[in-house]
């Protein structure tokens, strides 16, 4: 590892006038860890509000309120029988009470402190370019601003209105792309030309290849899915079951962490049926917003995985509006889902719901029994997909107790089998084949990393196993910044 010692010294600089202090890993899996008197200024400022102490708010036990709230347990939402139509019991952390309302954050933490704190990023004239096709931007723009560092966004031009006008509103500048959230070589071509016109001004930070992104996943999201087990189980329990649409592949990386403690676990990844590119190496566009397709991310280890579901982008849509929508909330009472339960579906955006979709189909396919366990996220919730409710409404007409008894039968108890494939060793070969094209012809990877990816056992855990390593560094960092002392 190189480290600037002069662009170092520019960042340390930046960050004790604007008194800047960043979080471990360790202080974000166990935020109790965090000191007193950070814990004291938060009791004063917005979760979403940009104040570099929202730093200390990438975890998933935030306490669930908008200003002020302090540290306590996971955020999560158990769903009923009632609701998913199996025995097994199924788990969803909640990305909405994370600053931004998204667990992005968490993913694009890694990409930009790791730079700065080596001295490969300079906040003083640099910008960090975030390629995304949702949240990872947004994340990325809040650290930034947290950081005191410029940013820019590419994302496609369909996702919500809602995100551009948060980007807008937050100062980063904004790129739209053709097409939809499966348009991902379009941000690629976005990205490449940039890079090429602004040369070192910018500093890419594509989710899809950032290892951080995932190993902030390993370190904290998978330690969260283990809590809350932990919290939950009986004698007879089971942590059966890890599903998660691929996206930038950053969450599965939980799955990595939790393979080494619960060898037996099955792991599933998603995508869209209309974009099955795991599946069948096709093509297509898509309506679950943030997950990005036609592509394997280079980060995504599927040697890892043990079944791929597709999720048709009806089953998202139809789903947004019978778990927002008055008339759908009513007729989810009176099939005897709790109303505690009904009163929390806003929680999840549509690619939550995609995810729970994903994991009533795991727990069916493998017959899960009500001793067996499944966790899966809801990365955001509804706040950013308001628009897409008014859509619907406009194409559709007003919500029916018809139209909610037929999306409470066909699209929710009716999951079955369709698109799931349980995966042989030569089914995730051919699957992390298909990485050769994206990243060895386009984005310049080597085949021989690629082949040490698949063959070599110890790739995968040598790049997660190095957070006692990163948390020295960011400790000694807040020492010579002379934060750490006085908030010691």
């Amino acid at each position: 590892m190189k480290i600037n010692k002069k662009v170092l010294e520019n960042t340390i600089n930046q960050c004790r006038e604007r008194n800047i202090l960043i979080p471990t890993y360790k202080q974000m899996k166990n935020p109790e860890l965090v000191p007193d008197k950070i814990k004291q200024e938060l009791s004063e400022i917005g979760l979403w509000d940009v104040n570099p102490r929202n730093l200390f708010r990438i975890t998933w036990k935030n306490e669930p309120v908008s200003s002020g709230g302090g540290f306590g347990n996971v955020n999560y939402l158990e769903v009923p029988k009632e609701l998913s139509g199996v025995k097994a019991r199924i788990f969803i952390l909640l990305g909405k009470y994370f600053p931004t309302g998204a667990h992005k954050v968490g993913a694009t933490f890694g990409p930009l402190v790791q730079r700065l704190i080596t001295g490969e990023f300079d906040p003083t004239h640099q910008k960090a370019l975030w390629p995304s096709t949702g949240n990872y931007c947004r994340g990325g723009s809040f650290n930034s601003a947290l950081l005191g560092c410029g940013s820019v966004s590419v994302l496609p031009e369909e996702m919500s209105k809602e995100r551009f006008d948060w980007l807008e509103d937050i100062g980063s500048e904004v790129y739209r792309t053709p097409g939809s959230e499966s348009n991902v070589k379009e941000i690629y071509d976005k990205t490449k030309a940039l890079k090429a016109e602004r040369g070192d001004d910018l500093v890419v930070l594509n989710q899809f290849e950032e290892i951080s992104n995932p190993f902030w996943h390993y370190h904290v999201t998978g330690g969260a899915m283990e809590d809350v087990y932990e919290q939950n189980k009986t004698n007879d329990s089971k942590f059966s079951g890890l599903f998660l649409t691929q996206g930038s592949a950053g969450t599965l990386g939980a799955g990595d962490y939790l393979r080494t403690k619960l060898p037996a676990i099955k792991i599933a990844a998603g995508e869209a049926l209309q974009c099955p590119t795991l599946l069948y190496n096709g093509y297509g566009a898509h309506r679950i917003e943030g997950i990005g397709d036609k592509h394997v991310p280079w980060i995504h280890n599927m040697k890892n995985m043990d079944m791929v579901i597709g999720i048709d982008d009806n089953i998202s849509i139809n789903l947004m509006r019978l778990f927002n929508e008055p008339t759908g909330l009513d007729f989810l009472k009176e099939q005897g889902v709790d109303s505690a339960v009904v009163e929390k579906l806003h929680l999840l955006g549509i690619s939550g719901i995609a995810n729970l979709a994903g994991a009533i189909k795991m727990a069916k396919y493998y017959e899960f029994n009500e001793n067996d366990t499944v966790f899966t996220v809801g990365t955001d919730s509804m706040e950013m997909y308001g628009s897409r409710l008014v859509e619907e409404r406009q194409k559709h007409g007003n919500y029916s107790t018809q139209s909610a008894a037929v999306d409470f039968e066909a699209k929710l108890m009716g999951l079955d089998s369709e698109g799931v494939m349980e995966l042989s060793y030569y089914d995730k070969k051919r699957m992390h084949n298909l990485k050769y094209f994206t990243w060895i012809e386009q984005q310049g990877k080597t085949v021989e990393e690629l082949d040490e990816q698949w063959y070599d056992d110890s790739y995968w855990s040598k790049s997660f196993n190095q957070q006692e390593m990163w948390d020295d560094m960011i400790t000694e960092f807040n020492e010579k910044t002379g934060l750490a002392k006085q908030y010691s």
